[in-house]
């Protein structure tokens, strides 16, 4: 039987504050050459003239443009849901649209969101969920001034999403990982009703051929790979109670928005500040 032990995340928040992002270079750099001129030159910039801003970098066949949000001093990259979606959209499970389709090429549309932009007719505009908010588009030279002032720092968000159960007296179990790529080994176990779940002091993470062991100074939790079988809490070695697994995928506006975990968290997405 092969066993991983994984880090875990600690649970001071100040510890994680702590941690300052770095700056990352946009794609223009610093306007060295031709291409990254022509780059700054065709990056769109958008606002709600309330101290918000969108950026847009072109892509012929949108594999590197990117989304970038901020107040125009600084910037945040917008994280990229994934593949059969556009470089405007983006996950923010925080607004819900029920009329969107909710299973495109494996996507739930109804959780995405996005920020419409027509750089030919230069017309811009955000949507929220339903929600719908005009933007202007900035001109040129006002655009690139701009740009070459700002400070962009990586995505701010911190976890995800990653197991979600819950017991017949309604607690839940909820279980999420670090953001980053360096940080999916990391995780948190949160427990309680539904808008008080309380963290939990992490003392050992484990997987093995059965699953995935969560260990907190209060008990275990249990998950095994073989999906049809309840997890287990089991606390101080005796007490074993069932729990019902809830797929993550289809609770993400539960999870955001109603179990208090995420309560104040910003995702990095131009939805933010609505």
């Amino acid at each position: 039987m092969r066993i991983q032990r994984f880090a875990f995340a600690a649970m001071s928040f100040a510890c994680t504050a702590a941690l300052a992002a770095e700056p990352i270079q946009p794609p223009w750099g610093k306007e060295s050459n031709l291409g990254e001129k022509m780059m700054m030159e065709a990056t769109s910039v958008c606002t709600d003239g309330k101290g918000h801003f969108v950026v847009l970098t072109p892509d012929d066949e949108d594999i590197n443009a990117a989304l970038y949000y901020g107040d125009g001093k600084q910037f945040v990259q917008v994280a990229h849901p994934g593949p059969y979606t556009s470089p405007t959209s983006f996950l923010d499970p925080r607004f819900f649209n029920k009329g969107a389709n909710p299973n495109f090429r494996g996507i739930d549309w109804r959780v995405m969101s996005e920020v419409e932009m027509d750089a030919k007719e230069r017309t811009c505009a955000l949507r929220c969920g339903e929600k719908q908010l005009p933007l202007t588009m900035l001109e040129g030279e006002q655009a690139s001034e701009l740009l070459r002032k700002a400070t962009f720092l990586p995505n701010p968000q911190k976890f995800a999403p990653y197991a979600l159960l819950r017991d017949t007296k309604g607690v839940y179990y909820f279980v999420d990982r670090g953001f980053h790529e360096a940080e999916k080994k990391n995780f948190r176990v949160f427990i309680g009703p539904r808008g008080n779940l309380k963290p939990q002091k992490m003392t050992n993470v484990i997987a093995d051929s059965e699953g995935e062991i969560f260990s907190t100074k209060r008990g275990d939790l249990r998950l095994l790979l073989d999906k049809s079988k309840p997890a287990q809490w089991i606390e101080n070695s005796k007490r074993r109670l069932e729990l019902r697994q809830v797929p993550v995928e289809e609770n993400l506006p539960l999870i955001y928005n109603e179990l208090g975990v995420y309560e104040g968290a910003r995702l990095g997405t131009p939805c933010d500040d609505q």
